[in-house]
């Protein structure tokens, strides 16, 4: 059994050594513990501190493209080393390392395929009042779109059975947390949750600038998920609105109509028909989107088998040239480095010598 576990990094030199020392190096049930981190266009010194602490694999952007990319191109990368666990976690040590063997424990034994790790939101010292009630909020609206018991929706502390993995599709930009739980919901996945521990915080949080912009960020996507994943059930209650207030009206100019006051009423009349219309259209947008879900759940079926047979039937691996290239002109400079100390050392000692000798 082999846990690969994955770190998005954005310029994190200053706290990405703390965090890799905290992952544990042995769990019971797993064979072997491998780390990987996705360095999503960093221009500080992320790679060269990875490198030194002596991760396994490197996945590295040459621009900057969003958590939701970084996230997904680890997985990718995950599941062709042959990982049978997938752990996420964050470069800001956000997470208690040990909490780790909590995550997988429950698909070690077979009893989930994605497990959730629930922070102790209320408990936390950095949240202001504002973004615990938003952060519960945001989870309780998580949980009526996916029909899960997850509790803590924005966590990004989560591991995946490699099964999991293989169906795992994230298309939005912004973030993974919210559109991955919908999915596995939508998909009748084993989905979880356990308890766990966070540590001091060691620096903001980089994903949003602002509450408000993190709340309309998370509404557009949750609302982009269930339009991909419930179409037909999102317009038809959005097309019901115009439709019944126009019936309303409609039977409002009817009863005037038979009752011989039709006069001045006119204006109902073409109130009603529009309504009718707007509602009747949106339902029809509503079946053609349902059918092209149907499609879309094709194409996820396909993209499971491509990943099957690629990951799981053959030799094949996704290397990251960009990657591999920095990892090693970083070894190579570490080379030129270490070179130039030993030589400028020598230097120093036979001239040293050469001053007693004279």
């Amino acid at each position: 059994m082999k846990l690969i576990i994955q770190i998005p990094c954005l310029n994190e030199a200053k706290t990405l050594e703390i965090a890799l020392n905290d992952l544990p190096k042995h769990i019971d049930g797993i064979d072997e513990i491998e780390y990987l981190i996705v360095d999503d266009g960093s221009t500080d010194k992320t790679i060269e501190v990875a490198v030194n602490w002596g991760v396994h694999h490197v996945v590295s952007f040459t621009r900057n493209k969003g958590l939701a990319k970084g996230f997904m191109a680890g997985i990718e990368a995950c599941l062709s080393y042959g990982a049978d666990i997938i752990v996420n976690t964050d470069a800001d040590n956000q997470y208690c390392g040990e909490d780790i063997e909590k995550l997988v424990r429950p698909i070690l034994e077979g009893k989930a395929d994605i497990v959730i790790g629930e922070r102790p939101i209320d408990d936390t010292p950095h949240f202001s009042w504002l973004k615990k009630k938003l952060q519960h909020f945001g989870s309780w609206v998580v949980r009526k779109a996916s029909k899960t018991s997850i509790p803590d929706a924005p966590s990004g502390f989560r591991a995946f059975s490699r099964e999991a993995a293989m169906h795992i599709n994230v298309v939005n930009e912004y973030t993974y947390t919210l559109e991955t739980i919908v999915q596995a919901g939508r998909n009748k996945m084993a989905i979880t949750s356990v308890p766990i521990r966070t540590n001091p915080e060691l620096r903001k949080s980089r994903l949003f600038s602002t509450m408000g912009g993190y709340v309309k960020k998370s509404m557009l996507t949750i609302l982009r998920a269930l339009l991909m994943y419930r179409s037909l059930a999102v317009l038809t209650t959005v097309g019901m609105i115009p439709f019944l207030i126009g019936t309303g009206i409609g039977i409002r100019f009817l009863f005037f109509y038979f009752n011989g006051r039709n006069a001045g009423h006119i204006q109902s009349l073409i109130l009603a028909c529009t309504l009718i219309i707007l509602g009747f259209v949106t339902f029809v947008i509503g079946m053609l989107a349902d059918v092209m879900s149907a499609n879309r759940k094709l194409i996820e079926d396909v993209q499971y088998h491509v990943r099957k047979l690629t990951y799981d039937n053959t030799d094949m691996k996704v290397w990251q040239e960009a990657a591999q290239a920095k990892v090693e002109e970083v070894r190579e400079e570490e080379l030129e480095r270490e070179e130039k100390t030993d030589g400028d050392f020598v230097k120093d000692l036979n001239e040293h010598k050469k001053g007693d000798g004279q």
